[in-house]
């Protein structure tokens, strides 16, 4: 039985593109349970705190407390990977708007 939802906001080990390692961080799940449920996997995007360089295609949390979230943070579409889901701590949930906006900004790539 699957433990997360779309647009889950979780805590992950995410892999960096830049160097060899994971850092434990927040991520957005953007898969359907049912690929959890049948891999036991997540596809989840980069949640970075808002004060880093921006990118074009970032969209703001606009609450970060009510999202489970320490500090003003923003999704990355453009990072996205592949989680264990056993791996994965659940820490909140965005609102609906902002989902939107990331499946807006996730479909503008793979459609």
């Amino acid at each position: 039985m699957p433990n997360f939802s779309r647009f889950d906001i979780v805590a992950v080990p995410f892999p960096y593109t830049d160097r060899p390692r994971l850092q434990r961080r927040p991520a957005l799940v953007i898969s359907h349970p049912a690929f959890e449920e049948r891999f036991g996997l997540l596809w989840v995007l980069m949640i970075t705190a808002a004060e880093n360089a921006g990118w074009a295609d970032d969209v703001p949390i606009p609450d970060h407390a009510a999202a489970g979230l320490p500090i003003p943070s923003i999704i990355r579409p453009s990072k996205i990977a592949t989680i264990e889901a056993a791996r994965a701590q659940n820490r909140g949930k965005i609102d609906d708007a902002t989902a939107r906006a990331v499946e807006a900004a996730v479909t503008a790539y793979i459609a």
